[in-house]
């Protein structure tokens, strides 16, 4: 029997993050934002923040940019 040399258990989730089942929100939640900043770190900002709106100025007041500018 060959036995595994990876450095994790094959339960562990490497390509997907592991879906919510209910129990252990501590656990599913540090495991998610790993998996996010693994990703991008923007991404996770963006959850935590809110994303960026572009805005532009006119009349002293700022508007939302439309996005076909």
């Amino acid at each position: 029997m060959v036995e595994n040399k990876l450095p994790f258990s094959k339960d562990v989730f490497i390509n997907r993050p592991h879906m919510f089942g209910g129990d252990s929100y501590q656990f599913w939640k540090v495991g998610m934002k790993i998996f996010i900043k693994s990703i991008d770190r923007q991404i996770l900002d963006d959850i935590i923040n809110g994303s960026f709106a572009p805005k532009y100025m006119v009349n002293n007041e700022f508007l939302d940019k439309p996005w076909s500018d």
